[in-house]
Formats: structure tokens, sequence, C-alpha cells
């Protein structure tokens, strides 16, 4: 009976997903010591670099962490996002820190795909065929046109 319940929970083992942080790591020692009055240079000494800055109604520092789910070949799924928001005055003194996240029910939304690169996407028959095309191998190499200038004849 024991060695059953054993085996029958292998599989459901073998489900429970990968966790992966990505972003800051938020250590409460670390956020407690940025208080009013501090300067940009001193948050960053104890913070790090913010991921993102904002100018927009007054300077602000913000720290994102994510925590991401992927169970076997699914795509991940995000199960929980911390951000921190360092904001500054108008003589670039902290103001206010404050953290939210989705268990606050405040979501912040930020772009995760690819920059997309200039010039037109190729499929990868378009690409080898225009490579192929592009080579000089079946080109005639010499100044006269003759077909001496190929490989192999």
């Amino acid at each position: 009976m024991l060695a059953a319940l054993f085996l029958g929970a292998a599989p459901l083992l073998g489900c429970a997903g990968q966790i992966d942080r990505h972003g800051h790591v938020f250590i409460d020692v670390d956020l407690d010591q940025i208080r009013p009055g501090m300067s940009k240079g001193d948050v960053q000494t104890v913070l790090g670099s913010p991921d993102t800055t904002s100018a927009i109604s007054g300077d602000a520092y913000y720290y994102i962490s994510s925590t991401m789910k992927t169970v076997a070949f699914l795509k991940p799924k995000e199960i929980d996002r911390e951000v921190v928001a360092v904001y500054f005055d108008g003589g670039e003194r902290v103001r206010d820190v404050s953290r939210y996240g989705i268990k606050d029910g405040v979501v912040v939304d930020y772009y995760k795909g690819e920059t997309p690169a200039r010039g037109k996407d190729l499929s990868f028959v378009e690409q080898l065929f225009g490579n192929l095309s592009n080579r000089q191998l079946f080109k005639d190499q010499t100044s006269g046109g003759s077909a001496a200038g190929i490989p192999g004849i």
C-alpha cells in the first residue's frame, strides 16, 4: 500500500515545474535603508542601478523583480511580480518609496518582447536562395566570359 502511494506520487512531482526569478532580488534590510532625503547616488549604492527610470511628474527609479513558472514544454507563466518605485523631488532627493505587485492588485505591464530588427524578415527558403544567388561560385570569374573560371569545369 505504501509503495503504491509513492509510485502514484512520482508522476506528479515531475510536473511541478521550474521556478525562475528575474530582475532584482529585494532584501528587506536594503529596502529599509532607503529613507526620504537620500540622494540618487545613495539609492544606487544601496539598491544598484535601476531597471528603468521616469521623468514624468518628478524623477523615479523603478526596480523590477518577476518570478516565472515553467511546466514541461508550456510557455512560462508569471506567478509574481514586484516593483519598487523610488520617487525623487526637484532637488533629486528621495521623496517616497512604494512597493507594487500582482498580490496588491496593481499590475505594471512592461514590454517583454524583442526589439524588432530593421530590414525585411525573410523566410528560411528566401534566405537560402538569396545566399546562393549572391555567391560567385557559379558566375564567370574571368574577364573573357568563358566557363574556365568555374571550379570543376
